[in-house]
Order: structure tokens, then sequence, then C-alpha cells
């Protein structure tokens, strides 16, 4: 039955994540144990018509020994080869898979400013090529795979193969592999989210209001601002998916237009340190002040990483039924956890959030009001007690979620 679900799950990364064309060049991201759905992919793209298929893989027990032995200027460094192989791959067309299941706890020993240093070194050297697939000049995806130490820290009453088992099952089951025909589940999934992204476009709301525990936060919309959600197009036209899975409507907040304070409700992964029960107060856009009960240098040190890390670069609604929350688990993966709850995302804002984003320069987009940054990253604030209104240009506030559930027809 695993060989059978790990065969339509390559298939749906292929044909509906990057969606990979005759003639094109695959580049996947991997942690050595997805290494047999990773065979999988190659050969489902290969099938697709696919020229080259590269295969980038990382090893976490390499990673801690870096970060626990190396050098300090080490960590400064990112090897420049690696970067230019991305960009030249990307210039040519390419379409980029990442996997990504990293283990929460891997650097919780390790000197959150080790950590801070080499993320920034990376983000500095990676910033042309993650521009790019920011902007969907490229089709890119990402998916997960279970690994023992997350499986762990999912089900912790578990033993290895049993938490394995358990993590593959809800993977299958909120991604559609489970169903008989995924990649049609996922046409009807896209064709739902773009009802919910329509009427939001259409609304053009000038400002979103969020209550819950915690949170009582005003967010300004720039004009022209676009929702997006599902299915996303390339610049070459090409339907594809960047996240398997999703649940998410999101746009551009304006960087300047943030007020109030916010509260997470689920733990973030932050480059293999967790953060939880962390407030940040925005005022004009900027985080001025900021708590956490764990966590709290990690925190400091992704608002210190540069002056857009503190503004917002997305504000994204999920309601409170998606099969990811119902799920009633805390993945501690980003990639799910964000698809459970309504999140924001502190550092640089998606250009094809704005109209003609994608065809602007970085200080034209600054102009528009979105965000710039080294640093891109979701947090999760969304729960049943998460109340939504958005207030239209003529200053009528309407209700968008109520409860974490939409509160609008679609």
């Amino acid at each position: 039955m695993l060989e059978k679900q790990l065969e339509k799950y390559a298939q749906l990364a292929v044909r509906v994540g990057v969606n990979i064309q005759p003639g094109q060049t695959l580049f996947i991201n991997a942690p050595l144990p997805s290494a047999p759905l990773v065979r999988k992919i190659a050969q489902k793209a290969y099938e697709a018509g696919a020229k080259h298929v590269h295969v980038e893989w990382s090893d976490e027990e390499i990673t801690y020994i870096k970060f626990k032995h190396a050098p300090e200027e080490a960590l400064h460094e990112y090897p420049s080869w690696l970067a230019k192989g991305r960009e030249e791959v990307a210039e040519k067309g390419g379409a980029f898979l990442s996997i990504y299941a990293p283990n929460p706890d891997l650097l919780k020993d390790i000197d959150p400013s080790r950590v801070a240093a080499a993320t920034k070194a990376t983000n500095v050297a990676l910033q042309n090529y993650r521009s790019r697939l920011m902007a969907d000049h490229n089709c890119w995806s990402l998916i997960a795979v279970p690994t023992p130490a997350w499986a762990k820290k999912v089900f912790p009453h578990m033993s290895e193969e049993e938490g394995m088992a358990a993590l593959w099952d809800v993977i299958f089951q909120v991604t559609r592999v489970d169903q008989d025909d995924p990649i049609a589940a996922w046409k009807a999934h896209n064709e739902k989210l773009a009802h919910i992204v329509d009427y939001l476009n259409n609304k053009q709301y000038k400002q979103l209001i969020y209550n819950g525990p915690g949170t009582n936060l005003t967010v300004e919309l720039p004009d022209g601002h676009i929702w997006a959600g599902g299915a996303a197009k390339s610049t070459d036209g090409i339907i594809f998916n960047p996240n398997i899975p999703t649940e998410e409507v999101f746009t551009m907040p304006h960087k300047d237009g943030t007020n109030g304070v916010v509260r997470n409700t689920k733990p973030l992964n932050y480059g293999g340190n967790i953060i939880d029960g962390f407030t940040l107060t925005f005022q004009d856009g900027k985080v001025v002040d900021f708590t956490a009960e764990v966590g709290y240098d990690t925190l400091k040190h992704l608002l210190d990483t540069d002056e857009g890390a503190r503004r917002l670069g997305e504000i994204a609604l999920v309601p409170h039924r998606s099969p990811i929350s119902q799920s009633n688990l805390v993945f501690y993966n980003t990639l799910f956890d964000e698809n459970a709850a309504s999140h924001l995302a502190l550092g640089k804002a998606y250009p094809t959030n704005i109209e003609n984003g994608t065809h602007m320069r970085t200080e034209e987009l600054l102009e528009r009001g979105a965000n710039d940054s080294l640093v891109h990253e979701d947090f999760m604030i969304g729960s049943h007690e998460l109340n939504v209104d958005g207030v239209t240009k003529d200053g009528v506030r309407e209700p968008i979620m109520r409860n974490g559930e939409w509160a609008i027809s679609i």
C-alpha cells in the first residue's frame, strides 16, 4: 500500500506541484531519508519529458556537525558556486522541487547567533534565486516526507515505526493522495480557493482587523493588492502548485500599515529551533516590542536580520476546519502548520501580490508598499477564536472570518 501511495505522491509532485514540461530541468532539494520518494519523482519527471533531474541531498547529522564544530568564519560563508548553479538552472527555465522535513529540535543546543549567521549568509547568497521563485519566474513546489526525528516530535508516544506510519497517513490525507484521483481532487480544490480569491480581489479592502486571544491588530492593504491561493501561474504561463498541501489565500500588507499586537497560536520551527508563546507589537508597520516564552534569542536574531525582518510581507487566511487543522496535530513544520491556521509572514513580500509587481524594480515595489528583506518567515495566529474583518474604501466594516471560519458567501 505504501508503494502505491508513493507512486501517486510522486506523480502529484511532478504533474501538479512543479508541472514539469518537456525539455525542462528539474532541480530537487531533498533530505537523505526521502531517497525512495525522490527516485520515484525522478522517474515520473523523465516520463513527463524532463531533460535533466538534478538532486541536491542534505543530511541533518552533517548539518549539526558543522554548526557544532565549524569555525565561526565558515558560518558567514555560503559557496558561491552552489548559488550560481541554482541561478543558472533558473535562468534556463528549470523547475524546483523542495522536500521539507526538518528536525524541529536539531539545533536546540547550538548558540542561536551561529545559526543566525549561517542563515543570513545563505539568504544573501540565494537572494537572486529566491527572488525569481517568489516572482513566479519559475515553477516551484514544496512537499514533505516523514523522518524519524520529525515523526517522534509529532507522535512522541509512538515507536519510530508507528510514528513514521502515522505521519505518512496524515501526509497522504492532507495532500489528497489517499483519494482515487489526487490530480482531479487538486483541480477541484484549486477551483474552490479561486472563488475565495476572486471574492477578496473584488472587495479590495483597505484594511483587515484581527481579533483573538492576545491579538488586536490592524493591517492596511496597498492599492492594487492581489489575493492569491492554490495554483499559481509562471511568467511562461505554466500552472503549478507552490505548496502541497495548501489551504490558504494570501496577499501583501502595506509595509508601513500594521499596528497593534499579535500572539502566535502554534510553535514556529525556525532554523532548527522552536519559538513559542510569543507576541509582536507593531507600530506603523514595524515590530517595536516582542516577547517569547520559548526561543527569545532565536526570535531576536530573526527580527534583527535586517530592517525588513521587523515588517510584514504576507497575510494569509486559513479556515479552522481545514483538513490539517482538523487533524488536531501540531506539526512543528511550517508547510503544514501554516495551512492549519491563518498566519502572517515577517520579511519579503511576494511581488505577485500587487498589480504589475513582477515587472517592478525593488525601489518601485517599496514605493507601492511592498516589504523587502532577506527573510520570509510565516508564523501562525489562527484558531477557532480568531475573528477577521475587512474595511472597505468607504469605511464599511464587514466580517470575513468568525470563530476561525469563513463568514463570506463563496
